[in-house]
């Protein structure tokens, strides 16, 4: 048994919060998925007609974007929605310790995973490094983006992340757990 004072800083301490690995989790599951479904469509789909699913609810259309989602930006703008997006992933990194919320975690965690998986893309695919196109492949209502952008799971994890996340402030709930509504009314 040591009889030195512990010098560690107390942050260094304190376990990290339950929260991080609900974060981490869902981050993992959402890059996973991307990287996975956009593997095997490049593998098996790229340069074939589109693949329609569901009674043309669904077409599996793979196309390289160059632009931010949903196809929106400029063209040579690419290296820019890379440097928005470590910026994104930065901001949750320097969230997360103070998250005690699960729906916080579970939203930030889909927006990260999405948000790492599109800048892999640009990263690694061609033409070139934060540079590269994204692989998208999801159409919906029609192939070719006819109705609606052409996604991926990326994309898909950012929204229903950014939406969980504007779900838990309409019902007043803080990333560190504390209720907006309570902080309002000074109870």
């Amino acid at each position: 048994m040591s009889t030195e004072p512990n010098t560690e800083p107390v942050a260094a301490q304190r376990p990290l919060p339950r929260r991080i690995g609900l974060l981490a989790a869902a981050g993992v599951v959402a890059l996973a998925l991307d990287i996975v479904t956009k593997a095997l469509v490049v593998a098996n789909l790229e340069g074939k007609p589109p693949l329609e699913l569901a009674g043309g609810l669904v077409y599996l259309d793979v196309i390289r974007n160059p632009y931010a989602a949903f196809s929106l930006g400029v063209t040579g703008m690419t290296w820019v929605f890379s440097v928005i997006c470590v910026g994104v992933l930065a901001a949750i990194i320097w969230v997360a310790p103070r998250l005690r919320s699960r729906g916080w975690a579970v939203g930030l965690g889909f927006v990260f995973g999405g948000a790492l998986g599109n800048l892999l893309d640009r990263i690694f695919r061609a033409p070139g490094a934060l540079q590269g196109h994204v692989v998208d492949f999801i159409s919906v209502f029609g192939p070719n983006a006819q109705y609606f952008p052409v996604f991926n799971f990326a994309d898909s994890a950012i929204c229903v992340g950014g939406a969980l996340i504007v779900l838990m402030a309409i019902i007043g709930r803080d990333y560190d757990g504390r209720s907006t509504r309570e902080a309002k009314t000074g109870e």
